[in-house]
């Protein structure tokens, strides 16, 4: 992959001819719908580009029924930054309405979302446009076919709308796929990743819908006026890259790595105050709920900055306490260095689980920070690594974390229903306004 160049829309760019006359084409795979995906969320960075990149997509699912969302990023108010008869905030009203228009050509029954972030300043909110996204797509994303702007597509705003929606595919468990817009004005046959790129064949009542909502963007495919400022910003060499008979998406890139938890513990080396009387009595609160005064080999999934690890240490012979933020590992290695016992390692739970049983597993203030596909998966090796008379100590705040689909309650329903079905019994259980605790185990 070459760095994208600098480019303008109004220099001349790759011919669609040149694209067409590629033969890599012929190794691109063939896309359908996939059987497994039932919904489809596509987000754009400014009105236009999910009908440029996606609009085809779009009218097939709402043809095969899919409920499908809409989400722009921006209202693309920055359109036309010199024109002296349109003001920003006319613009973001013209092109509002100008992606209502075209997305009812597309899918009548879509939903259709402005957030109005600052056109060209997505990447200052890439964190509230993920929040954004994990809850339009909700805790069903296994569901879910997400489409975004390609992450390389060259453009500030596209790349990070590119990037939130790949992180928000990583929490939610949604299939991603991205499409370029600029990539075919500025960039060339050896700058797409031909391995991951598959096409739509888009029928001719699709390519009709297209035009039509293509057109329907008035603002940019035509000028505002004739005065300086108002020219057109989509002309016919670049519609060109869009009028084809399939679309083209890139999938299977590498998942992005999300560090926003490490972000917490490096922007603050005490993130969730837990010196604070409410942490303390949290912790003495689970302490006194374990029913063996001692415990032979422990782990603790998601340890932070290790505090709950210390307070474990003394319960315990030896302690294994995970965490995936290296930040948090390096906190917490510094606060339990006086405790020979403990080993504080980093690991992705559950794709690196330990070997080995344990007599207690603590999950505690972590669950929610699992996709619902990963928190199955934890249930399933939590359980699995329980030694025939371990417990399994479960604490989490009940209220919906911002930016995760799972909240709390969610978490702790999914350990409980699976340990009543393979044998383990509520030994203990501790309801408050602000969190759940409970101690699974076998009975005795």
């Amino acid at each position: 992959m070459v760095t994208q160049p600098a480019f303008t829309h109004d220099r001349a760019g790759t011919p669609a001819a040149a694209w067409a006359a590629s033969p890599r084409w012929a190794a691109a795979r063939d896309l359908v719908l996939p059987s497994t995906r039932s919904r489809l969320v596509v987000v754009g960075a400014h009105p236009d580009d999910e009908t440029l990149g996606a609009g085809g997509l779009i009218h097939a699912a709402a043809c095969a029924g899919w409920p499908v969302d809409v989400v722009s990023a921006t209202a693309g108010e920055g359109s036309h930054p010199g024109s002296t008869t349109h003001s920003t905030e006319e613009l973001a009203v013209r092109r509002r309405a100008e992606l209502t228009t075209a997305i009812s050509l597309l899918a009548p029954s879509a939903t259709v979302r402005c957030l109005d972030l600052p056109d060209g300043g997505v990447a200052d909110d890439v964190a509230g446009l993920v929040a954004t996204l994990v809850e339009v797509i909700g805790i069903d994303g296994d569901r879910v076919l997400l489409c975004a702007p390609w992450r390389h597509d060259g453009h500030p705003d596209h790349e990070a709308v590119g990037r939130a929606a790949a992180v928000a595919a990583v929490r939610t468990d949604a299939q991603l796929l991205e499409y370029p817009v600029w990539l075919w004005h500025w960039g060339g046959d050896d700058d797409l990743p031909w391995a991951e790129t598959s096409t739509l064949s888009l029928a001719e009542s699709a390519r009709a819908a297209k035009r039509a909502a293509v057109a329907a963007h008035a603002t940019q495919v035509a000028p505002l006026s004739d005065r300086p400022g108002d020219e057109v910003l989509l002309g016919p060499d670049l519609l060109a890259h869009f009028d084809r008979s399939t679309e083209v998406f890139i999938a299977r890139e590498a998942p992005v790595e999300d560090d926003s938890l490490d972000l917490v513990h490096r922007e603050r080396e005490d993130p969730w105050q837990v010196d604070s009387p409410y942490e303390r009595r949290k912790r003495a609160l689970t302490l006194a709920s374990l029913p063996d005064e001692t415990y032979g080999r422990a782990l603790e999934v998601g340890c932070s900055v290790g505090a709950l690890a210390v307070d474990l240490a003394g319960r315990c012979d030896d302690l294994l306490a995970l965490d995936a933020s290296p930040e948090a590992i390096r906190l917490a290695q510094r606060r339990t260095s006086s405790l020979p016992h403990v080993e504080v390692r980093l690991a992705h739970v559950p794709e690196e689980w330990p070997d080995g049983t344990f007599d207690l597993v603590s999950v505690s203030e972590v669950g929610y920070f699992l996709s619902p596909r990963q928190l199955d998966e934890v249930v399933r090796r939590s359980r699995a690594a329980l030694t025939e008379r371990g417990h399994l100590l479960l604490c989490h705040w009940r209220h919906q974390p911002v930016g995760w689909p799972l909240a709390g309650p969610a978490v702790h329903e999914a350990f409980l229903d699976a340990g009543l079905s393979t044998g383990l019994e509520v030994l203990v259980e501790h309801q408050e306004r602000d969190f759940l605790l409970h101690v699974l185990g076998a009975p005795r």
